[in-house]
C-alpha cells in the first residue's frame, strides 16, 4: 500500500464555464478523467490504448459518486490527484480529488468505479495476476468507508482553511 498519489495541475479554461464563469458540472468530470489517464501513464507506465492492444481487454465505468463542495472559475488552477482506494480481480474503484492550488481547498471529489471488460467476448473479466498486483500494490486506503463520510471530511477540511 502506496500514499503516493499522482497529480496534475491543470488551469480552468473559459470555453468550459456557463455564463456567470463557473466551471460546468459535467467538465470536472471531463477534466478529473482526463488527468487520471496522464496519471495512469505516469504511474502504471502504459496508455488505456497500450492496454487494450496488449490484453483485449479495458475498464469500463460502472458507476460515479461525485459531490461538487466549491465553485471553480475561469482562470483557477487546481490540481488533481487520483489514486485506487478498493480493487478486486474485476472491479477498482478510483477516488479523484479536485483542489485549488493557492488555498488547498477542496473543489470536487469523485469516486468512480470501473469494471474490467473484454473486448472480444463483451463479458466482464479477470485482471491477469501481474495487473492485480500492480494495483495491489498501489492501493491507497481512506479511513472512511462510504462516499458520505469522505464528503463530510472534505467539508469539515475546507471549513478549517
Amino acid at each position: 500500500m502506496t500514499n503516493n498519489e499522482p497529480s496534475s495541475k491543470v488551469k480552468i479554461r473559459f470555453s468550459d464555464c456557463d455564463p456567470l464563469g463557473h466551471l460546468n458540472n459535467v467538465k470536472y468530470i471531463e477534466y478529473m478523467l482526463n488527468a487520471r489517464e496522464d496519471h495512469v501513464v505516469d504511474r502504471y507506465g502504459f496508455t488505456y490504448e497500450e492496454y487494450s492492444k496488449k490484453t483485449g481487454c479495458t475498464w469500463v465505468t460502472i458507476q460515479h459518486e461525485i459531490a461538487y463542495l466549491k465553485e471553480l472559475k475561469y482562470n483557477m488552477e487546481v490540481i488533481i490527484s487520483s489514486k485506487v482506494i478498493a480493487v478486486t480481480d474485476r472491479i477498482s474503484t478510483v477516488e479523484l480529488i479536485m483542489k485549488e492550488e493557492k488555498t488547498g481547498k477542496v473543489n470536487a471529489v469523485l469516486w468512480m468505479s470501473v469494471i474490467h471488460f473484454d473486448l472480444k467476448t463483451r463479458r466482464s473479466a479477470v485482471l491477469l495476476p501481474e495487473y492485480q498486483q500492480l494495483f495491489q500494490d498501489s492501493l491507497y486506503e481512506v479511513e472512511e468507508k462510504s462516499f458520505a463520510e469522505r464528503v463530510s471530511k472534505f467539508r469539515q477540511y475546507n471549513k478549517s482553511k
